[in-house]
């Protein structure tokens, strides 16, 4: 009886699969990578044929594939027989000579162009261009500057927005008529600077508070505007605007008998109260307008500001109080400039962030403007004929700033 396992197995010893099969050293496809030393990273395919074997090297390499040979099955009791090749072929896949033609016959026709894989090169320069550019187009978050007043009561973090939305509002009626000057026929805008310059002295010597000063000359120029005067009364309108100022934001007011002195007795107690009725009348008892100073505020805490930006912000938008021409522009836009312009002076260079702008509503471009007539005040603030507020910011009680940082003269130079 013959056993089907023999002719089995020499039905396989017969079967030719190559030259290489006489020499035994035929390996498992499942161990072929294991143990060897300059194994390739991807098998490929030998034949005794140079060109077919080219062609497969050629596609291995450009698909970058794991395998490109067809699956072989062999028995349990071959596959003991095959051993490891010691030559330069040993881990490579042979394959049968009849296979060979069939394959040859395959490469030489074109493959679909559904089963191709495209082949992209990858650049690292264009990804990290690419990713440069989305980083420059995300926006800039804009934080929340009421976030760590929310349990101080005092700080009225439910109504912030809207105060400051009806600031705005109504800050217009702040404002006066540029030409204003043009209808006084005894006084000059160079009397007025005088006027306020030598109030900021006053004010200062009498410790007063911010928004008192800046009130002050609110009340000047609208009065101004509206009335005519006189120049010998001039000083005695500026008087009047700094006592009712005392009156609606101190707690401790002046007397009336310190402003006479002050004024080295040139009005009496009664030419006082007297313009002092004249003053409420003629402004229609409206003092509650805003000024520059609540939005200085809020906008140098949009800022993050430390102190030596509120500082020189303050010295800055003062400076502004003095000169005529800055009346021009509305008190929120003037307390955005200043606080841009302390920033760009001194860090040197121009910052306004999206937090700013969303607060402030103003753009940096908006601001450019006023901000370059602001450095030329702050050029010549120490060297003209009033420096009132530059000796006020030059003491210790406010860190000598106007002495410790120069004007952003790349500001007035900037072409944009």
């Amino acid at each position: 009886m013959v056993n089907p396992e023999e002719n089995n197995h020499d039905d396989k010893r017969s079967r030719k699969f190559g030259v290489e099969m006489k020499r035994q050293n035929r390996r498992a496809l499942g161990v072929i990578n294991h143990n060897l030393v300059g194994a390739k990273a991807y098998p490929c395919v030998v034949n005794k044929r140079r060109g077919l074997s080219q062609r497969k090297q050629e596609s291995c390499d450009k698909k970058k594939l794991d395998s490109l040979h067809p699956s072989i099955s062999r028995s349990q009791e071959e596959t003991k027989k095959l051993k490891p090749s010691g030559n330069e072929f040993g881990d490579c896949i042979f394959i049968d000579e009849e296979e060979e033609k069939n394959e040859e016959v395959t490469l030489d026709q074109p493959m679909p162009m559904s089963l191709e894989e495209p082949y992209i090169e990858f650049d690292p320069m264009e990804e990290e261009v690419e990713m440069e550019d989305m980083e420059e187009e995300q926006e800039e978050p804009v934080l929340d500057i009421d976030e760590y007043d929310a349990n101080n009561s005092l700080a009225a973090v439910e109504y912030v927005q809207d105060l400051y939305d009806f600031y705005r509002k109504t800050e217009r009626f702040s404002c006066v008529p540029l030409d204003y000057m043009a209808q006084q026929f005894d006084i000059s805008d160079k009397m007025r600077a005088i006027l306020i310059d030598w109030l900021i002295e006053v004010h200062d010597k009498f410790e007063l508070m911010n928004e008192t000063l800046f009130l002050t000359v609110n009340l000047i120029d609208r009065f101004l505007s509206k009335q005519a005067v006189a120049r010998k009364k001039l000083q005695l309108v500026g008087l009047v605007a700094l006592l009712l100022a005392c009156k609606y934001e101190e707690v401790s007011v002046p007397i009336v008998e310190d402003l006479v002195v002050i004024s080295d007795k040139a009005y009496t107690r009664t030419d006082v109260l007297e313009m002092e009725k004249i003053m409420l009348s003629t402004l229609q008892f409206n003092m509650s307008l805003p000024t520059q100073y609540p939005f200085l505020k809020r906008f140098l805490k949009a800022a993050q500001s430390d102190k030596k930006l509120e500082i020189l912000a303050s010295f800055l938008i003062e400076l502004a109080l003095v000169d005529y021409e800055m009346v021009r522009y509305p008190p929120s836009l003037l307390a955005a400039t200043a606080v841009y312009t302390a920033q760009c002076t001194i860090h040197g260079f121009s910052e306004w962030n999206s937090t700013c702008e969303f607060h402030c509503h103003y753009s940096e471009n908006q601001l450019l403007e006023c901000c370059r007539r602001m450095v030329r005040l702050h050029q010549k603030a120490g060297t003209d004929k009033l420096t009132g507020v530059h000796r006020k910011y030059s003491s210790s009680k406010f860190g000598y700033i106007a002495t410790k940082y120069e004007a952003a003269h790349f500001l007035v130079s900037d072409s944009h």
